[in-house]
């Protein structure tokens, strides 16, 4: 007893250290960035070099009531309209003849093409650039602030905490504009108390895909006919649900884009209908945005091309607007559907809350380093009056003088708060940046300042001569100005976050510390009679063992590379291949268990094609979770055949797994409660194909259980699986009826525990749950059957029983091929939000958060940790019936020390930081039974 309970005190603190450790570690190393307290005031600008004066002018706006004379800089616009069309793809909007192939989803939006290619039209399309991560949370976060967003900012995705940082929002609020809201409740969660009027609607439940929309048309048309706002912002959804549920290439998402098309239509006609002199939006800006992209299945959070190109749709609504002189021009042109040539240009998002502060009059957020965007400022002041390059009319030229001084002078206030920024951050943070990108900075600043000083005598000195010096002079300064910035922006995006290298240090440092408690943890338990690496009567180290060494040394050594942590599923395959290859040798050596090494190849082999086809992203979307499989072997899916092959070989894998549970149930006599726990799993089994024969599409079993409930059966499924876990805890103190021996006791109880978690996310996988289910049991029960096959496993002369750590190795490798043959992957656009809402209609942080997880982690960490008893079980299930049962007890704290060893390999990864908590619940639970 006492030996018992100085392994359980020892598995505590080595668990204790193991989280300490870890909490340091990663709290040094997903650092977000100082934010500063600091905000802009319009005093500050006084303190600026530049001579840009709010009185001058740089627009034909006409004067508001609350705009003032401007700030900063004096308001080009009165009223600004931002429609955000969450996950707007770039292609959603661009004409398909930008593109090598048109698509289905493609020239939907058919009203911004045409605005944007008509002969006058103060319209432009702007490919927009997002900074990764590119998930709404962060992307708000960056437009508003102006900054640069940061990795750990992602984990408050579901619950925004409110911007402390300066930002757009707040300057509008503080200098008198009035903000009305409609749309994703993720704005008032990150602006509690900022606008006037708010209409927010749940964001999370992406399986809904009209709520949030028709709440924003609700509130939109109606407030266009109203004067109690300056600022208008309405953020619809349902392209970005119907991508997570759908996937891009599907009628949902078609359907939305027309919508949408309807939809803006009609808000264009309504503020052209009032443009006109004296009118409610004579001096309106419309802005047409995406926050992010999204990829062909919906995903959004990583740094892809697709998920980082959205769009910006820039409109004004004056009369005198026309394209920027060729040497400003940037955009790429070609001629539409129609014939017409369209033009679009590219804006980086981080220039967004600059150049929207410059166009309303109210200082820059403290925090940006973006710039004012030239050609949007052009857009929307409208000034120049010329098309290409001709400047011989004196008028034009004149004009363009006076926009290019106007434009310089703004660039100028925009450099200095930036560098004002940087000063300030340096000064505060804890590390900053370096001297060296310090200095270079000040140099580039200086540069443009005293290159702007040199300007303005120059024009002083050629106001009344040729017109070419000053443009050209004036040119010259943007230029500076611009290279000033483009710096800036880039050394943030290179060294923005930041390491706390002495808490990593620290981390490092408990987890050391661990290893050498793990060390004399072993040595106890080799004492007890069991040796760590088999020695096979020698003192030679075994063939396995080396090779275990290695195979762990080669998977700590990929996650080195990022190319090998991208193609992690085929590393991971490969080198469980390469041990299986292995087992084959040695059943083929000693003519025993060949059929299990075969399999196990055979399943390796059938979870690498998954990977290498693409299998695991189609997953992803409900194209795959409806069951549409046969387009793997090139079969049209609307084929009658393959569509009842795909609707049943599910259902047919669950009554499988159903007679599995039965054998089991048969051949353990006693253990009344733990059979009826198993019992509860049927059931969900049977309710499961049910519920997937509900939405079948086979027309006659879809109409005979049409009744059957959307939400109905996930609920009694969650539910049975909850009473289970509670009866696995207490039904100990009710259950008399104990079995013969305790290996069939711990063999029911693992069973029963595996059961109860597996029902629930079988539900959350979708169809293909049962399928990866069965290959679970398969690699498992093969990898179990071949580590029994060892000679000289157990000498029960002397009480020596040594240990192979290749099993453990292949087991965590099988569980790592789980993890993305389900359709995960370790990136943010790898969670499959949609598995969250399966059975729910609305938002709940805490139980969508436990879907998720159970979804994401089940078939990868929860199952295959919980049937680590069965490494143990192997050989004395088969081999050695004699054995004592503390020979199993030494043998399963071995089995989960070296898995600790082993993940300690993969800390650098965020999602494996969970196991540790799942091997605590797991041996607490193996030590109460």
């Amino acid at each position: 007893m006492e030996a018992i309970w100085r392994s359980r005190w020892c598995f505590w603190l080595i668990t204790a250290i193991h989280l300490v450790a870890l909490l340091i570690f990663i709290r040094g190393f997903l650092l977000t960035r100082t934010e500063l307290p600091n905000s802009s005031h319009c005093s500050d600008v006084s303190q600026s070099p530049c001579f840009f004066s709010p009185t001058t002018t740089t627009s034909t706006s006409s004067s508001s009531s609350n705009s003032g004379d401007g700030c900063w800089t004096k308001p080009a616009i009165d009223r600004l309209v931002i429609i955000i069309l969450d996950a707007l793809r770039f292609d959603f909007v661009a004409p398909s003849t930008f593109f090598q192939e048109k698509k289905p989803w493609m020239d939907r939006l058919t009203v911004l093409q045409n605005l944007a290619s008509t002969n006058g039209s103060s319209a432009r399309i702007f490919k927009a650039i997002a900074d990764p991560p590119t998930t709404s949370l962060q992307r708000l976060k960056g437009l508003t602030t102006g900054g640069l967003p940061t990795f750990i900012d992602v984990g408050n995705s579901f619950g925004a905490p409110a911007i402390i940082e300066d930002n757009f929002i707040q300057q509008m609020v503080l200098n008198g504009k009035r903000v009305v809201m409609m749309g994703d409740d993720t704005w008032v969660q990150l602006f509690p108390q900022h606008f006037n009027k708010s209409y927010p609607y749940p964001s999370f439940n992406v399986k809904d895909l009209h709520t949030v929309d028709d709440g924003c048309i609700e509130h939109l048309f109606p407030a266009l006919f109203q004067e109690d706002w300056d600022v208008l912002i309405a953020h619809f959804l349902g392209v970005d649900h119907a991508g997570h549920i759908y996937g891009v290439d599907s009628l949902p998402m078609v359907e939305k884009l027309e919508q949408y098309n309807l939809i803006l239509e009609k808000l264009i006609k309504i503020l052209d209908g009032e443009s006109s002199s004296g009118g409610l939006h004579e001096n309106t800006f419309l802005l047409v945005m995406g926050d992010h992209g999204q990829t062909l299945n919906g995903d959004h959070g990583g740094g892809s091309a697709e998920e980082v190109e959205t769009l910006m749709f820039g409109m004004s609504f004056k009369k005198s607007s026309y394209p920027l002189p060729s040497d400003f021009d940037t955009s790429s042109c070609a001629l539409d559907l129609a014939g017409k040539k369209i033009c679009i240009s590219s804006i980086q998002q981080l220039d967004f809350a600059a150049t929207m502060s410059v166009l309303l009059g109210v200082p820059f957020p403290f925090g940006s380093i973006g710039r004012v965007n030239l050609e949007m400022y052009a857009l929307a002041t409208g000034t120049w009056s010329v098309e290409g390059a001709n400047m011989e009319n004196f008028d034009n030229q004149a004009k363009w003088e006076n926009w290019l001084h106007n434009y310089a002078d703004v660039l100028c206030v925009n450099s200095w708060q930036v560098k004002r920024y940087i000063d300030a951050y340096s000064a505060s943070s804890v590390i900053g940046f370096s001297s060296e990108d310090l200095l270079h900075i000040s140099d580039l600043y200086d540069k443009a300042q005293d290159n702007w000083l040199q300007t303005a005598k120059n024009l002083l000195i050629h106001q009344n001569k040729s017109y070419d010096s000053p443009i050209h002079v004036l040119t010259k300064q943007i230029d500076t100005y611009f290279n000033f910035l483009t710096n800036v922006s880039d050394l943030a995006r290179s060294k923005w976050t930041e390491f706390n290298l002495r808490m990593m240090g620290v981390g490092l440092g408990i987890m050391l510390a661990s290893l050498f408690l793990m060390f004399l943890a072993s040595q106890e338990v080799n004492k007890a009679g069991v040796t760590f690496f088999s020695l096979h009567g020698d003192s030679r180290i075994s063939f396995e063992s080396v090779f275990a060494f290695i195979i762990v040394a080669i998977r700590a050594c990929s996650l080195l590379s990022n190319s090998y942590i991208l193609e992690e599923g085929k590393v991971a395959s490969f080198l469980l291949a390469t041990t299986g290859i292995i087992k084959l040798r040695d059943s083929i050596r000693k003519k025993k268990m060949i059929f299990e090494a075969i399999v196990l190849l055979l399943l390796v082999t059938i979870l690498r094609l998954t990977i290498e086809i693409g299998l695991i992203k189609q997953a992803a979307t409900s194209l795959f979770m409806k069951a549409s499989h046969s387009w793997v072997l090139g079969v049209v899916l609307g084929d009658p055949i393959w569509t009842f092959v795909s609707e049943i070989g599910p259902i047919l894998a669950l009554i499988f797994l159903i007679f599995l549970l039965c054998k089991t149930i048969g051949s353990i006599p006693g253990e009344g409660t733990l059979k009826y726990t198993i019992m509860g799993t049927i059931l969900s089994y049977m309710l499961i194909s049910v519920h997937w024969a509900s939405e079948s599409k086979i027309p006659v079993v879809a109409i005979l259980l049409r009744g059957a409930g959307r939400n109905f059966i996930p609920r009694i499924v969650y539910f049975i699986g909850l009473g289970q876990l509670l009866l696995l805890i207490f039904g100990r103190y009710f259950d008399l009826d104990k079995a013969a021996n305790w290996k069939s006791s711990l063999v029911l109880r693992i069973v029963a525990v595996l059961s109860s978690f597996s029902s629930t996310i079988i539900m959350l996988s979708g169809k293909q749950g049962s399928f990866v289910m069965l290959a679970f049991l398969i690699g498992g029960y093969c990898i179990v059957r071949l580590d029994s096959m060892e000679e000289n496993a157990i000498n029960p002369t002397v009480g020596l029983f040594t240990f192979n750590p290749l099993v453990v190795i292949q087991w965590n490798l099988l569980a790592v091929c789980l993890f993305f043959v389900t359709g995960h992957w370790c990136a943010f656009d790898g969670l499959r939000y949609g598995a969250a809402f399966i059975g729910f209609d609305e938002f709940i942080l805490v139980r969508q958060a436990i879907l998720l997880t159970l979804d994401t982690f089940g078939f990868s960490l929860i199952l295959p940790v919980l049937g680590l008893p069965f490494l143990a079980l192997g050989q004395y299930l088969w081999d050695h019936a004699g054995c004592k049962r503390s020979f199993l007890l030494t043998r399963l704290s071995q089995v989960i020390i070296f898995s600790l060893l082993i993940i300690i390999n993969f800390k650098y990864k965020l999602i494996y930081c969970l196991l540790f908590i799942n091997k605590l619940i797991v041996k607490l639970l193996y030590i109460y039974f």
